[in-house]
């Protein structure tokens, strides 16, 4: 599985690409949405984790930018990764097309269950939670 995560804190990537390799995925790493959306154009990912709070473009703003594309990358399947907690964040988040939300500190089970979940959505088959 390719993975690309976007997020501005190298920490952040770091402990988040030990977990993946856990599974045997592979991550790539953009520091920013703007070179996430690059890299999306380049290809080749299965799902993109994506922060919401990076200096310029956010990444609500990008979700929307994939989510408007006219081809397939559209439909790239996106988790939010996030340290905020606000009310109606989870709403903002899946309004701006992500398939998932989960909360910095990442756990490991949250990050390999919303994954395992979002994939299997993305691919048709019937999600049982």
């Amino acid at each position: 599985m390719q993975v690309l995560f976007v997020e501005d804190d190298a920490m952040n990537r770091r402990v988040v690409r030990d977990m993946l390799m856990v599974a045997g995925a592979e991550m790539s790493e953009a520091p920013d949405a703007e070179t996430g959306l690059a890299m999306i154009s380049e290809g080749g990912f299965d799902i993109v984790l994506m922060d919401l709070r990076m200096p310029g473009l956010d990444g609500l703003s990008a979700i929307q930018q994939i989510r408007a594309r006219g081809d397939a990358k559209a439909m790239l399947p996106v988790i939010v990764v996030t340290a905020d907690t606000a009310n109606d964040i989870r709403s903002d988040c899946l309004r701006a097309g992500a398939d998932e939300v989960i909360l910095k500190p990442v756990a490991m089970t949250a990050l390999f269950d919303a994954i395992a979940k979002t994939l299997a959505k993305a691919q048709g088959d019937e999600v049982l939670i």
